[in-house]
């Protein structure tokens, strides 16, 4: 970033998550990710410099050697002029949602992280004028007002019925874990003010120019279903194909895909259509979902398992908090931290060395169930030899796309305990709720003070 040409009125709020605020340039296909902290929790120039060198370093040396050189983009770590930065502060400060004000921007370190703008095209340095259509997807699941009825194990099953389920579920409730983006601009996801078949609608009239539906209707219910189901349709066809054969793969874990969640309704809606459950199918080994399962795969004995093995290493750093450095609980992130992870033995030696091997690949289990996988999509130009992206078909063209994933911060060491508390409330409240369930089947078979005749009949 060249200090005499940073102009605030260059760049626009682009969202924010609970650690992070991302703004993108009006021109240029970049963003900039600033770090947020609580009011009275700020933390030195020095602190926040090495945050982020420790994002881009996990990234660049552990995430990409996972999932593929194409699908992860690091990004690097740039100072900026504070008066730039306290300005541009005040420009977006109007255009952040009230539930995420309870942090600051970071405005005094001057230091930011510079990515691509992945709502845009990433092989273009400038914003093109061919429409641009980006869906971004949260791999896991999140708290919102309503239940929804996404399951990610529908997602991940590699069977096409239960995907294009499960995208149409996120599309009816997109909560926080879908948005779409046309030219950069948010259209659709987030919202709850209105009824999801006016979103619907809505959107269907902004897919048109990518999906116009092969039966010629050019509006009502009919279109907007037909031009919603080509999306779901080729959103799968993206997921499921492969266009990175980089270093990615390492893990050998044999995974299967998931099996079908009792608690998802797609079981069910095929009982009420007569259907029965589709076959185990599993997903293409070269495709982005095989790749991430792989790495969420590496949490092997989940949080009450690893919870002792946590313990282990903080009495050890009690003794020894010297050694913290050394075990590479922050960083750095590098070749010998990622060939760590690679060891997948579960006999435990009762060493602190095990114990460390499984709360780090726990960690990077759960920064793969949290990321977002970002699907860009814009009509092909046959003959244009600098897009090299690969193509699918979709009713009305062929489409270019590229597929990348963000939000891989490594989650904190911290917050283990934290993750095995929520994880013990989960139990109580799903065993609590399992038992009034019952109790009241009981309760309406044989009411309390009701009299009951046992008739007997000649057989």
């Amino acid at each position: 970033m060249e200090e005499g040409k940073m102009d605030e009125n260059e760049w626009g709020y682009h969202g924010e998550g609970n650690k992070s605020l991302v703004v993108a340039h009006a021109q240029r296909c970049v963003v900039l990710r600033f770090l947020k902290f609580p009011p009275n929790k700020k933390k030195t120039s020095e602190e926040i410099l090495q945050h982020l060198q420790n994002i881009v370093d996990f990234g660049k040396n552990v995430m990409k050697d996972f999932l593929g050189e194409n699908y992860v983009h690091c990004g690097e770590v740039v100072q900026l002029p504070l008066e730039f930065v306290k300005q541009l502060c005040l420009k977006i400060q109007c255009e952040r949602p009230e539930s995420r004000c309870d942090k600051d921007l970071d405005t005094l370190s001057g230091y930011a992280m510079c990515l691509p703008n992945l709502t845009r095209l990433q092989t273009y340095h400038f914003v093109e004028h061919r429409p641009i259509l980006c869906v971004e997807i949260k791999v896991a699941t999140g708290k919102w007002k309503k239940i929804s009825k996404y399951c990610p194990l529908d997602l991940y099953s590699g069977n096409k019925q239960r995907m294009h389920f499960a995208l149409k579920s996120l599309l009816q409730e997109a909560q926080n874990n879908l948005r779409i983006f046309k030219n950069g601009e948010l259209i659709y996801g987030c919202g709850d003010a209105r009824s999801p078949a006016a979103d619907l609608k809505e959107l269907a009239h902004h897919l048109k120019p990518f999906f116009f539906p092969s039966n010629g209707l050019a509006s009502g219910p009919h279109c907007t279903r037909a031009v919603i189901r080509e999306l779901v349709r080729v959103i799968t066809r993206v997921l499921l194909s492969s266009s990175d054969k980089g270093r990615a793969g390492a893990l050998r874990l044999g995974l299967q895909g998931p099996r079908v969640c009792e608690a998802s309704p797609f079981s069910r809606s095929l009982h009420h259509q007569g259907k029965n459950t589709p076959e185990h199918s599993g997903l293409p080994k070269g495709c982005l979902l095989y790749k991430t399962l792989q790495v969420q795969m590496l949490d092997q004995m989940d949080i009450e398992g690893l919870y002792p093995l946590y313990n282990r290493v903080e009495r050890y750093l009690e003794e020894f908090p010297e050694e913290r450095k050394t075990l590479q609980i922050d960083g750095p992130y590098d070749e010998v931290f990622y060939q760590k992870l690679l060891d997948l033995s579960t006999e435990d030696d009762g060493t602190v060395a095990f114990a460390l091997r499984k709360v780090q690949q726990y960690r990077v289990a759960m920064t793969a169930k949290d990321c977002s996988i970002m699907i860009t999509l814009s009509p092909y130009l046959q003959g244009t030899s600098s897009d090299q992206r690969p193509v699918i078909p979709s009713s009305r063209s062929r489409l270019a796309f590229s597929v990348s994933v963000l939000d891989l911060d490594l989650k904190p060491y911290e917050s283990i305990p934290h993750q095995y508390k929520l994880d013990s409330k989960i139990v109580n409240y799903y065993s609590k709720t399992v038992h009034a369930k019952d109790d009241t089947v009981r309760s309406t078979r044989f009411k309390e003070h009701e009299d009951c005749t046992l008739v007997l009949h000649k057989v």
